[in-house]
């Protein structure tokens, strides 16, 4: 007894060694871990579990009214399994995916749960770090709020479902409640959804694609982000390889598995409220409500949308597509300027799940002029400035290629709000020059437009253009794409005197139990002078009184048309303007780009099917209302702040005056295409000799594909190509393509395009490497007849012939060859896409109606004290046109006068010979 009193007394000797304070403490520290395990204890014994899980109801969306509903979202699939039905590899993936140690631990993760606690007290940043257990309860019984006191409760009921409980049912619970998406609820249902078998005929490694989904149902759809999943899927293998479930390599081995594309919630809500459920849907998620509650928590979801609104959107665009082409495809989105709420949407008819047409970006056109003129206001510049408004001008961030007006139309002396009212390009582009694009740009991002679409920064140019990465005076005309949606918010900003408000859908979230989940605070923003936006409304309405006005409403409007390449057709056509109180942007388009006509096969532009929208849908979205006025001007800035000293030439200086310049094939004299085919050529070659004779070295050819005539005036005389041989390379690429027996891939059509359409040298050198440089060019070029172009090793300084280049076309037109008629329409497709403004050259042939498929080239030659290659070559066709055209010149004193030398001599060819 002595020897165990002594050894009891060692311990408590050593403690009295310690410093006071240090015992203190010690017995401190003890007693509050005893006081905290108790009161954990006790309130885990106060938690009571019920009894039988919530069961899942479907939550409803109601109109900005409150009552009104405007569509259920719901559960579409649950079925039970019991666990013995669901196969082990297929359990194994989901414990490697979400809790590896499940059957270890007693339900509830210390570390996981102090480290979420830690992270919400401290940045309310929602982790998780939950186990199974915790999945299940909060799945089951909870709520998904981000608060202390529900992570609490969750472990609470954790640690009482694993007393109930086995391991075994907690898991098969757990599997019958997830949610994996496409209104999947449970294992069994998701095998239908994505594999269209039941559970027990998964194999392990499908069951770790439904693994990988657990954590973000929506991006989690292979048919949504199948990279992400992919990615996913393969750390969940390597998990299961570490714990010996797998073989080692499996991640890198095994295929990945084939999905199922169609979606079973596509149809569920179908019709355009179908994309605004996903729309609600999407900003939930971003407030930190999970898909599955919205899915199964019986919510009671008031939304912004207005029910007339609605109801005029969807009658609006109904009424205008009515009998028209299937391909037409139509977006429009409203926006109360006050708070910023979505009050009527419309991105397509499909139903969940598709493609939002509301959301992708597209060329906005001339709806992006009013933004010009506010970044200019902003500068000093006031709306009735006068600018030079004649068509083409030349500006120096185009590579000399002119930009001209919409009909060319001419406004010599032309004040800002007619230039708007006109919609003409070159007094905007001008304006857009001198307030400089960086500025018009940071007024887009304060506006409404994004800085990024995904990785893509917005409006500025790509890799391929003239200046990758920065922004040029294009984005006065609209060239930068921009979603109808984030349009919306533009214009709403606009509308709302300046004060800029987060487009947003919901209102509000309550629970079943009336607790609130969210709610929109309102939190406008003044990004805009409110004087320069009331400036603003005053020009746009102009623009009302031009093309219509709104019946019994006053509105302020802007239209828009992109041009589809070189034709008269459109590929975008745009309406975005406001009334008081509602903003809205319409747009029609394609699914991907290319010409927009009716049925009657007129061509659709903004002033006409998007501006009869924009017109009908503001009259019904606010019959029964009273009119009110918009803001008076407010005449910010000065107004003699034009740049009247650009102009040139014998003008109209009148202010204001509009007529019309030179319209296409004015320089074409039919008239002169009198007697016998061999009288006009001898008449031709009369004119262009006393060309050479003046002192232009040039060459042309000309085939006519439909009669078999040929003419050439020096045609077999060598000239540099310039950007012309690029149609070569683009043949020899193809030619290649077909002997290896594959299709392009998508970086090399991405680089073709460019070579093509933007003229890209860097593209292009990397087009000449990839088909063997000189040699391979030179062997390609045998093949497809042409024996005149001689490849030079440094690329640019190949020469051809005219004859050689009509060759070129015509191997694309004629039938067999060695190209095939795929080949042949993918370069047809690219010369006819060639941007509205390199239209110049042989297109100066051509007349209204007819198409032009071509592609131009210059270069200066320091070696000729700088001057000028200027050449064009291309196909003009037409109903009864089809030739074939080559213009080659150069030692032109500026590229202006060499470009216009080249349209000279092909108009002159043309007036002449008269095909």
């Amino acid at each position: 007894m002595a020897e165990w009193r002594a050894v009891l007394r060692r311990p408590v000797a050593w403690f009295g060694r310690w410093p006071r304070w240090c015992r203190r403490t010690l017995v401190a520290f003890v007693a509050i871990q005893l006081v905290l395990s108790v009161a954990a204890g006790g309130y885990v014994i106060s938690v009571d579990l019920p009894p039988d899980p919530v069961p899942p109801q479907a939550s409803v969306l109601y109109y900005r009214d409150g009552r009104t509903v405007l569509a259920r979202i719901g559960l579409t699939d649950r079925t039970d399994v019991t666990l013995d039905r669901v196969p082990v590899g297929v359990r194994q993936a989901f414990l490697a995916a979400e809790d590896r140690g499940f059957y270890d631990h007693s339900g509830v993760s210390v570390r996981g749960l102090l480290r979420a606690l830690w992270s919400n007290v401290v940045s309310d940043s929602g982790q998780g770090a939950s186990t199974i257990t915790q999945q299940y309860v909060r799945n089951a019984y909870l709520t998904q709020e981000r608060t202390v006191s529900r992570k609490a409760r969750e472990a609470a009921l954790a640690l009482k479902v694993e007393h109930r409980f086995s391991k075994d049912e907690i898991l098969e619970r757990y599997l019958n409640t997830i949610y994996f998406g496409r209104g999947a609820y449970g294992i069994e249902a998701a095998s239908h959804a994505f594999f269209g078998v039941s559970v027990e005929r998964l194999t392990t490694y499908q069951g770790a694609v439904l693994a990988a989904m657990v954590k973000d149902p929506t991006r989690g759809d292979p048919a949504v982000d199948p990279k992400w999943t992919k990615d996913r899927w393969q750390w969940i293998l390597r998990a299961m390889s570490e714990a010996g479930w797998l073989p080692a390599d499996a991640a890198d081995a095994v295929p990945y598995p084939a999905v199922a594309e169609a979606s079973v919630t596509a149809a569920a809500v179908d019709g355009p409220i179908g994309l605004i459920t996903d729309r609600v849907e999407d900003e939930l998620v971003s407030a930190g409500i999970t898909r599955q509650q919205i899915r199964t928590g019986g919510l009671n979801i008031t939304t912004t949308l207005d029910a007339t609104a609605q109801q005029a959107a969807t009658t609006s665009i109904g009424k205008a597509l009515l009998g028209q082409p299937k391909e037409l495809r139509p977006a429009l989105v409203a926006i109360d300027p006050g708070d910023g709420g979505v009050r009527a949407y419309y991105g397509g008819d499909r139903g969940r799940g598709f493609y939002d047409d509301a959301l992708a970006p597209r060329p906005p056109a001339s709806t992006f002029k009013p933004l010009v003129l506010a970044a200019a206001e902003e500068r000093g510049i006031g709306f009735r400035s006068y600018y030079n408004g004649t068509s083409p001008r030349v500006f120096s961030d185009r590579g000399g290629a002119p930009l001209y007006n919409q009909d060319n139309l001419q406004c010599p002396v032309c004040p800002l709000d007619l230039a708007m009212v006109h919609s003409l390009n070159t007094p905007f582009y001008a304006l857009a020059e001198r307030v400089g694009p960086g500025r018009v740009r940071d007024l887009a991002l304060r506006l409404g437009v994004p800085e990024k679409y995904g990785d893509q920064v917005t409006m500025v140019d790509l890799k391929g253009e003239p200046t990758p990465g920065r922004t040029r005076a294009d984005i006065a005309i609209g060239r930068y794409a921009v979603a109808p949606a984030d349009m919306a918010s533009v214009y709403a900003t606009l509308a709302g005197g300046g004060a800029r408000s987060v487009r947003h859908f919901v209102v509000s979230v309550t629970a079943p139990g009336g607790g609130v989940l969210h709610r929109f605070a309102k939190k406008p923003v003044r990004v805009l002078d409110a004087g320069v936006a009331a400036d603003m409304g005053a020009v746009l309405s102009q623009v009302v009184a031009e093309e219509g006005r709104v019946p019994g409403v006053a509105a302020a409007a802007k239209t828009g048309s992109q041009q589809y390449g070189n034709t008269t057709d459109s590929s975008d056509a745009w309406t975005a303007g406001w009334a008081s109180g509602l903003a809205a942007v319409v747009w029609v388009g394609r699914d991907k780009p290319g010409p927009i006509r009716t049925k009657s096969g007129q061509a659709v532009n903004g002033d006409g099917m998007p501006y009869d929208i924009f017109k009908n849908f503001l009259a019904g979205a606010f019959a029964g209302r009273p009119a009110e006025p918009l803001p008076t001007a407010s005449f910010v800035g000065r107004h003699d702040a034009g740049d009247l000293e650009t102009l040139e030439g014998d003008v109209k200086m009148a202010p204001g005056m509009i007529y019309q310049g030179p319209q296409k094939g004015d320089l074409v004299d039919l008239s002169l295409a009198v007697g016998s085919w061999a009288e006009r050529v001898s008449r031709l070659d009369d004119v262009l000799h006393k060309f050479t004779a003046s002192g232009l070295d040039f060459s042309v050819a000309f085939v006519d594909h439909r009669t078999g005539r040929r003419y050439a005036y020096r045609g077999d005389r060598a000239f540099e190509t310039a950007s012309v041989v690029k149609v070569q390379l683009l043949a020899a690429l193809l030619l290649q393509t077909q002997d290896e027996n594959r299709q392009l891939t998508g970086a090399e059509r991405k680089r073709v395009g460019k070579m093509i359409m933007a003229s890209d040298n860097d593209a292009a050198v990397k087009v000449y490497d990839k088909i063997g440089g000189a040699a391979g060019l030179r062997q390609k070029l045998q093949r497809l007849g042409l024996d005149d172009t001689e490849p030079d090793p440094k690329f640019g300084l190949t020469t051809t012939t005219a004859k050689d280049q009509i060759r070129m076309v015509s191997a694309l037109t004629a039938p067999g060859g060695p190209l095939t008629s795929a080949s042949k329409a993918l370069i047809l497709q690219l010369m006819s896409s060639v941007n509205a403004d390199q239209t110049w050259g042989v297109s100066a042939a051509s007349f209204e109606g007819e198409q032009t498929a071509q592609k131009n080239g210059w270069m200066a030659r320091s070696s000729e004290g700088g001057r000028w290659i200027v050449n064009s070559t291309g196909r003009i066709s037409g109903e009864k046109t089809d030739v074939a055209l080559s213009v080659l010149s150069h030692g032109h004193k500026s590229r202006q006068e060499g470009i216009a030398t080249v349209e000279r001599i092909a108009a002159t060819t043309r007036s002449h010979l008269g095909w």
